[in-house]
């Protein structure tokens, strides 16, 4: 898959990226064993500028997936989005940062 150039895409809305990924979601669910998702920092806040990263949490069904691999998803999500994402695994936030995390999250 050729990787697109993000620069030169605009910022979608919250419920374009909402809508492509509900979309999505039985490929993420079988391809890349995608168990939720939710987004989270400046799209839920209404503070995305045209720089802004996409943060979304995930929390994956298979404890064999290595880093290789959770790249590529965080990738592929990229290039589906037209915005670069930021890919954080549910398991890995720490308490402190979790709890504003989970706060804000907006399920999709």
């Amino acid at each position: 898959m050729t990787r697109t150039n993000l620069k030169q895409i605009q910022p979608r809305s919250l419920d374009e990226i909402k809508s492509l990924l509900q979309q999505h979601k039985p490929e993420l669910s079988e391809k890349w064993k995608v168990k939720s998702l939710g987004i989270f920092g400046s799209y839920v806040r209404g503070e995305a500028r045209k720089s802004s990263d996409l943060d979304l949490l995930v929390e994956i069904d298979d404890p064999k997936m290595g880093l290789l691999r959770f790249i590529a998803l965080e990738n592929y999500l990229s290039d589906l989005l037209g915005v670069k994402v930021d890919l954080v695994e549910k398991q890995a936030l720490k308490p402190a940062i979790g709890r504003h995390v989970t706060e804000e999250v907006e399920s999709v």
